[in-house]
């Protein structure tokens, strides 16, 4: 007779930090949000989720960015947990243990992605086995970026983001990102962007053929000539400061660079591992940011690192 298949006591995600490549925004819809276009590439710069049964809800975080990190409801992963627990018909606490590499608010969807990996931790330690349908729902539900980080790679996003569809990509691509911690309200950040187009005629967007064929290709000058993001001026409108990074990178070799989605974070392509390495050097020398960090995409989305079960 073969032994009980007994539910994991722990559950650990790992899940990764996007990049916008491209980022054209349209305009504003009636729901408040905008039309979107973009191309997200996830990059292995990683938060890992712990989800365990406990005796009532509850979040830890740690890593540097901890004391930026909300630890009551309003903490998206908490949301998200709450979420499984709903849809699964769960009645029972779990906390969760959040180990942040990805900046607070620096554009690179760290609350998204702890979202993300709360969803397929809750999942995988209440064994819900909930379907892809209803797992991206909820991901859309809780934020644009969420479902992103569930897939990861490299994807178009379009609506306001959440409907993701991947996109073919070969090699990898090598990045250095300059960190600025005085994070940018995403809100803020569109405001500023309607503010600065206030007078525009703002078609709808549609993704570039110019980016896709140099990822089909997986040519990095080609990429380099077609990075952009319609909010990099709002971002640099508020914090002049990046203006400042993104020419600095560029005059020690970044091939070309970018404002991670909202920023602050500023992003460099680099022609390779050693480019990058030496392009880290160099801005960590200037002192222009608050850290640089070096990390290759694509990368996988929210994914198990280990399960520990109940003896």
């Amino acid at each position: 007779m073969s032994a009980p298949v007994l539910p994991p006591r722990g559950v650990s995600v790992r899940v990764p930090a996007k990049v916008n490549l491209e980022l054209r925004v349209g305009p504003r819809r009636a729901d408040g949000f905008h039309s979107l276009s973009t191309v997200y590439h996830a990059v292995d710069l990683t938060d890992s989720v712990l989800a365990e049964p406990a005796d009532e809800w509850g979040i830890t975080v740690l890593g540097p960015y901890a004391d930026r990190v909300p630890t009551d409801e309003s903490n998206l992963a908490m949301r998200a947990a709450r979420m499984v627990a709903e849809i699964g018909g769960v009645d029972e606490p779990v906390h969760l243990t959040i180990d942040k590499a990805i900046p607070v608010a620096g554009g690179m969807a760290g609350g998204s992605a702890d979202a993300a990996a709360a969803l397929v931790a809750c999942d995988a330690l209440w064994q819900t086995e909930l379907s892809r349908t209803q797992l991206d729902e909820a991901a859309a539900e809780l934020g644009s970026d969420v479902p992103f980080l569930l897939t990861g790679g490299t994807a178009l996003g379009s609506g306001r983001g959440e409907q993701v569809v991947p996109v073919l990509t070969q090699g990898s691509f090598h990045w250095v990102f300059a960190l600025h911690h005085d994070g940018l309200s995403t809100a803020a950040v569109y405001a500023e962007c309607d503010r600065l187009r206030a007078d525009d005629d703002i078609p709808e967007p549609v993704p570039s053929q110019e980016l896709m064929t140099a990822l089909r290709a997986g040519d990095v000058d080609k990429l380099s000539l077609a990075l952009m993001n319609d909010l990099e001026p709002a971002a640099c409108s508020l914090n002049p400061r990046l203006q400042q990074t993104m020419a600095a990178g560029l005059a020690h070799g970044a091939l070309a660079t970018t404002v991670s989605g909202s920023g602050p974070t500023v992003a460099f392509l680099a022609r390779d591992k050693a480019g990058a390495l030496d392009l880290m050097v160099a801005l960590s020398a200037d002192n222009i940011a608050d850290e640089v960090v070096h990390a290759r995409g694509p990368a996988a989305g929210a994914h198990l690192l280990s399960d520990i079960t109940v003896r």
